[in-house]
């Protein structure tokens, strides 16, 4: 996978894409989890609730394997959506001109 994303990736932006790939492995927890790395609803239902229908859906499974959830929220409106669900940021992940993105993760609920 590293020899396509190299050649995909022009030389001059690498050690921005590579450095910002890299800072997401190193947030990513390494305890059992559940990853939920893409979620999205079509923008023009967007602040319908569908969001948060979505997450309650898949925290429910979380909760009931009594496993953490993790997440990158990759704007201020998507991290405020996830924090009212539980989520807590625990840094940011960024280099050069990226924009941020923020590792988050909550903690299963007891049952």
């Amino acid at each position: 996978m590293g020899a396509l994303a190299a050649e995909a990736v022009p030389a001059a932006d690498q050690d921005e894409v590579f450095g910002f790939l890299g800072q997401m492995d190193e947030f990513h927890p390494s305890e059992s989890h559940w990853y939920l790395p893409l979620m999205g609803v079509d923008v023009t239902k967007q602040r319908c609730g569908y969001g948060s229908a979505l997450l309650r859906h898949a925290l429910e499974r979380c909760d009931l394997d009594r496993l953490p959830a993790y997440l990158e929220a990759t704007n201020p409106r998507n991290k405020a959506l996830y924090e009212r669900h539980g989520f807590e940021a625990f840094g940011v992940i960024q280099t050069g001109s990226s924009p941020p993105m923020w590792p988050m993760l909550r903690t299963a609920a007891s049952a």
